[in-house]
């Protein structure tokens, strides 16, 4: 690598070798190249003069891109799609004058980006669930454990450490609902001319209608972008019609020159928001290990800081924050972007697009290997966890107490007034540092015991002072959610589950 020229931080330090392949400069003209002998061969079957010599000599230079040729022509010509027809001509001499026919520079760059997108999202999709598959793993080694709940950051009811797993496992499990369903309605853009009119290709075909659809579905058959749809059929003679299955192309049915740039708004939306449930439980795991209950882990040479020896700062947990504040930014350049697209289009929309697709796609890939490497090796410290609980239970079960001294004749309101003061003085005694937090238990005891106001005896607050009673159906809550929706989720996945944790620095 040149080090003297900026390279993006994706480019080794965050992104997998897989994901910045896909969007590298190879791939992305290969897969022009591709896109041209699809055209040729669909011609080609609909009647037009195109020679199989010609078409197994663009095949022939499909994956040998002569660079060199295509960068000197650009600069002379400043349009990168004529550049690379005229480098792959030099390539295929025989098929110089076919290369291209009919089409429009969108029929390439805009359709490759399609095949992209829908590539990327496979390599993403397949890192989710490996996310899911360690999240549900920990969820159910740690579903018993009960831990302090927070509402407002604030200590409160308990649950458990699994339970609270499951909360990210959901948002994970939604991201993943939502990723499905953005790839089903993902389209190519077909092969439809300069303004989307087809103009071209309906003189080429002399007037054929038919001949222009069939462009689309053979192009698109050759890249899988077809599925079966109920089409209705008109009746002949007098009948009425029906509806029949049929192969059809999974292009957009209309365009201008490029595709609807709402589709990149919706691509980036759905990557977005698993950047939004990546950084919510990343954000977690540092307020918790703040208070040593969870941590991530820690290698074991690795330097917390410079100055500071002893520290264990949550660095990757940090890092996933930082990257998924930097992709979630990057929905509102491609809302913007659908938006002002002018009539049948304008070319503002290809520098920025070149830029936030890979870089979406990229930062959400290195968000989910950090993730899965935080996840694999997350360290739960029961001892701190059950200390930080023994602190706060007591003035948890003042309601348990209250309750159940009224079981036994006592006034309501007096119980509550007598429970009122001894949590007063408890948490002052606590504040001041004249009580610790471990004492803070047995005082409770001795207060209410000592009270003579309150009908309880010792034995009987203690039996009150359990965390495990505290926690309701989180037990049952974490079995039933994998039960029945995450396991059969990754037995159906099976095939397709990654769990990659690496993280290069």
């Amino acid at each position: 690598m040149d080090t003297n020229v900026y390279h993006s931080p994706f480019d080794g330090r965050y992104t997998s070798p897989e994901m910045n392949r896909l969007f590298s400069d190879d791939t992305k003209f290969s897969t022009w190249r591709e896109l041209w002998v699809a055209l040729a061969k669909a011609e080609q079957e609909l009647g037009l003069n195109i020679s199989d010599g010609q078409i197994a000599d663009m095949e022939k230079y499909v994956y040998d891109i002569n660079y060199d040729v295509a960068n000197t022509r650009e600069k002379e010509v400043r349009h990168d799609v004529m550049a690379h027809v005229y480098a792959y001509g030099q390539q295929a001499k025989s098929a110089a004058g076919i290369i291209h026919l009919g089409a429009t520079s969108c029929y390439v760059t805009d359709n490759t980006d399609i095949i992209l997108i829908r590539d990327a999202f496979q390599i993403v999709r397949s890192k989710l669930l490996g996310v899911i598959k360690l999240l549900a793993e920990f969820a159910n080694d740690y579903k018993d454990v009960p831990t302090l709940g927070y509402t407002h950051y604030q200590p409160a009811t308990p649950t458990t450490v699994g339970k609270r797993a499951t909360l990210w496992l959901q948002n994970f499990a939604e991201n993943l609902e939502e990723l499905d369903f953005v790839v089903s309605k993902l389209k190519m853009l077909g092969c439809r001319g300069a303004t989307g009119s087809s103009e071209t290709f309906l003189r080429l075909f002399d007037g054929d209608h038919d001949k222009c659809n069939e462009l689309d579905f053979l192009i698109a058959e050759q890249f899988e972008f077809t599925r079966e749809r109920p089409v209705w059929c008109a009746g002949t003679d007098g009948t009425d019609g029906g509806w029949r299955e049929e192969e059809q192309a999974d292009v957009f049915p209309v365009s201008g020159q490029t595709y609807p740039r709402n589709l990149d708004y919706r691509v980036l939306n759905a990557l977005a928001a698993i950047g939004a449930s990546a950084h919510k439980m990343a954000l977690d795991i540092r307020l918790l290990q703040h208070d040593k209950e969870i941590e991530e882990p820690f290698a074991k040479k690795q330097i917390g800081s410079s100055a500071m020896a002893y520290k264990r700062n949550p660095m990757r947990s940090e890092r996933i924050c930082s990257l998924a504040r930097y992709l979630g930014g990057l929905p509102v350049m491609a809302w913007e972007t659908a938006a002002t697209q002018m009539l049948e289009r304008t070319l503002d929309d290809s520098a920025g697009r070149r830029i936030y697709i890979p870089d979406a796609f990229r930062a959400v890939d290195a968000i989910l290997m950090i993730c899965s490497n935080v996840v694999a090796e997350l360290v739960v410290n029961d001892g701190v966890i059950e200390s930080r609980l023994n602190a706060e239970l007591p003035f948890m079960v003042t309601e348990d107490i209250i309750m159940k001294a009224v079981e036994k004749g006592a006034d309501r309101q007096k119980m509550h007034a007598e429970i009122r003061e001894i949590s007063l003085q408890l948490g002052q005694k606590v504040k001041s540092g004249e009580l610790s937090s471990t004492e803070v238990k047995d005082q409770m005891i001795s207060l209410v015991d000592e009270s003579g106001e309150i009908p309880l005896s010792a034995a009987e607050v203690e039996s009150l002072l359990h965390a495990g009673s505290l926690t309701g159906r989180c037990r049952w809550q974490v079995v039933d959610y994998l039960t029945n929706v995450i396991y059969p989720l990754l037995v159906e996945s099976s095939g397709s589950i990654t769990v990659d944790t690496t993280v290069n620095v």
